[in-house]
This record gives C-alpha cells, sequence and structure tokens, in this order.
C-alpha cells in the first residue's frame, strides 16, 4: 500500500472524532515538550542560529500538502496565516532579552507559560469547533500554516530584539574597534 493510500485509508475510515482527539492530545503533549525546551533554553546564551533553526526545522511539515487529505483552499490559507500572525504579537510583546557577563538570554516571562497554553486552549477549542465543519485533515494543513505563520514572526522579532541587544554589547563593540 502506498503512502498516500494509507494516509486516505486513515482518513476515510477512522472516525474523524478519534482524530481530533489524537491530534489534541498530541498537541498537548508537544506545548509541554515546548515549555520544557523553553525553560532548559533560557539557562543558555541565546545566538542568531539558535533563533533562526526553530522555522526552519519546522518548514519540512509543509511536506504534508503532497497529501490531498492536508490540502487547504486558498481563503483558508490566508485566514490560518492572519490568525497565525496575530498570536505572534502576543509572543513578540513578551519575548524580552537580557545582557549577561557570558552572552544574551532569554528573559524568563512567567507569561510564556500562559500564553503558550492559552494558544493551545485556543487551538483547541478551535479545532473542536471547526472540525465540524472542516476535514480533518484539511483543519490539520490548517493549524500547521496558522503555527508557521506563527513562529515565523515571532522569531523574526526575537532576531530583531537579539540583533539590537547585541549591538549593544561590550564584547560586540570591542570586536567592532578591533576590526
Amino acid at each position: 500500500m502506498r503512502l498516500n493510500e494509507l494516509i486516505e485509508t486513515v482518513f476515510t475510515k477512522v472516525p474523524a472524532v478519534y482524530l481530533v482527539i489524537g491530534s489534541t492530545v498530541l498537541a498537548l503533549f508537544m506545548g509541554t515538550m515546548a515549555l520544557i525546551v523553553r525553560s532548559k533554553a533560557a539557562k543558555r546564551p541565546v545566538t542568531a542560529k539558535k533563533i533562526i533553526l526553530p522555522p526552519l526545522f519546522m518548514s519540512t511539515g509543509a511536506l504534508m500538502f503532497v497529501f490531498d487529505a492536508f490540502r487547504v483552499h486558498p481563503l483558508q490559507i490566508i485566514e490560518a496565516l492572519v490568525v497565525g500572525m496575530l498570536f505572534s504579537v502576543i509572543l513578540i510583546k513578551t519575548t524580552n532579552f537580557e545582557q549577561k557577563a557570558d552572552g544574551i538570554y532569554v528573559k524568563r516571562s512567567k507569561a510564556f507559560l500562559f500564553i503558550l497554553f492559552g494558544l493551545l486552549i485556543v487551538r483547541l477549542v478551535g479545532k473542536l469547533f471547526l472540525s465540524n465543519t472542516i476535514d480533518v485533515g484539511e483543519l490539520g494543513g490548517m493549524f500547521w500554516i496558522l503555527a508557521f505563520g506563527m513562529i515565523v514572526p515571532w522569531r523574526i522579532g526575537m532576531l530583531l530584539k537579539f540583533n539590537s541587544l547585541q549591538q549593544k554589547s561590550p564584547a560586540y563593540i570591542k570586536s567592532k574597534i578591533e576590526e
């Protein structure tokens, strides 16, 4: 059985409610993992590479659109991107950096936990509401677009803040003087 046939079989034979529940559990697990990774990362200095790589890694998820079950209509693409960009504003505003002796660090934010789980709850409610009118595979594609539309502007905002702080750091100024 080819992969495309397998995916079609899953999305036609497995009741949509099970797919929604499974993807919700997976989303909660991924959110928890993101929180753990973010907490550990806050203990180490940030680099531009660490800011840029997550959206690049996430971009491989676009391969889902090779399969018909995940294809999304152009208007739904725009809707998902706009919602993702609106959510990114919250993340951009609450992500800040601080200069320490050995580098630039992400400032710990108590709001991040609430924002992360708030976004997960909004996603869950949206998925439960929309799963009655949109196919589960298509909905999965929309939520991937939403997440990608959120992470890219957020990471661009982080990179701009990071570069601004880096240019003010004594080590950066010293390296420019030595050039």
